[in-house]
């Protein structure tokens, strides 16, 4: 008898370990089914139309920070289709074939005006290219004007500096040939120093003039090189301003009024499929 007892208490405590053993798991898995579902049924089709209406209008006035904005078109759509999937898949909520075909509009309204901001974009970034090889160009053409004025002016120098010897020395040999004292010559050789004097003479003025045709030469290529130069750079300058004009759209996001206008429409596609749902309720 005593064996016995013991055998049932010792079966009883076993069961009785058991038993604590399994409930808390039991009495987990009750509790999680409760909260998903009391979550469910707290939201009504008014509060879960509100939150989706919070949240695209959210979207709708984001404003994206850095160009190249297009970046940013795919999770912002692909955003806005999560939450009017999450509200279309709510129990709470009956959508109807109006809402769904002008949601379908919308949609396709919105991605046609950013595909075309995208392509607009793009064409911007190739301007910017364009702007940075004119840059390049006016960097080029201040350079190439450096080194050829530099040329120039060094061989104006040495040319004057050859003519403006040789002017030197005719007039050294001019002033030589008039302190002699003809007096003292026969008539042959008088007759030879004076032809020889007339001759410096003129070989003087010959080589003045040369000088000054050659500096007046110099001047005018030097006019005709920086004329060139200012014409080209002014060219560029006018290139780089219109290109600056057309890149100041890179710095503003141009998709805020498509985005906007696409997320006010389906606010008020969703408030009119609320409106048309209530209406049959009121009815009764």
């Amino acid at each position: 008898m005593s064996f016995k007892s013991q055998t049932r208490k010792g079966t009883s405590r076993q069961r009785a370990k058991s038993t604590r053993e399994k409930k808390p798991k039991e009495k987990k898995k009750r509790v999680t089914v409760k909260k998903t579902q009391g979550k469910t049924k707290e939201l009504s089709a008014t509060e879960v139309t509100e939150q989706t209406i919070n949240s695209i209008s959210k979207l709708g006035n984001q404003v994206f920070a850095l160009s190249p904005f297009s970046q940013y078109f795919d999770d912002w759509l692909l955003n806005l289709r999560n939450e009017l999937t999450e509200f279309e898949s709510n129990p709470a909520i009956k959508v109807d074939e109006q809402f769904m075909k002008e949601r379908a509009q919308i949609f396709l309204d919105v991605e046609a005006a950013l595909a075309e901001k995208r392509l607009v974009e793009a064409t911007l970034t190739k301007e910017a290219k364009a702007l940075e090889e004119n840059n390049h160009k006016i960097a080029d053409a201040n350079k190439e004007y450096s080194e050829k004025s530099r040329e120039l002016s060094n061989k104006r120098n040495v040319e004057i500096q050859k003519l403006s010897n040789e002017v030197h020395q005719l007039e050294d040999d001019l002033a030589s040939q008039q302190n002699i004292k003809l007096g003292f010559f026969k008539f042959k050789e008088k007759r030879l120093a004076t032809q020889k004097l007339a001759q410096t003479n003129q070989d003087l003025k010959t080589a003045k003039n040369k000088l000054e045709v050659t500096i007046e030469s110099f001047k005018a290529e030097q006019d005709k090189l920086h004329d060139n130069y200012e014409r080209q750079k002014q060219e560029l300058f006018a290139i780089s301003d219109s290109l600056h004009k057309q890149l100041e759209k890179l710095e503003t996001d141009a998709s805020t009024q498509a985005r906007q206008l696409a997320c006010n429409d389906l606010v008020q596609a969703i408030n009119a499929l609320m409106q048309r749902a209530s209406t049959p309720e009121q009815s009764a």
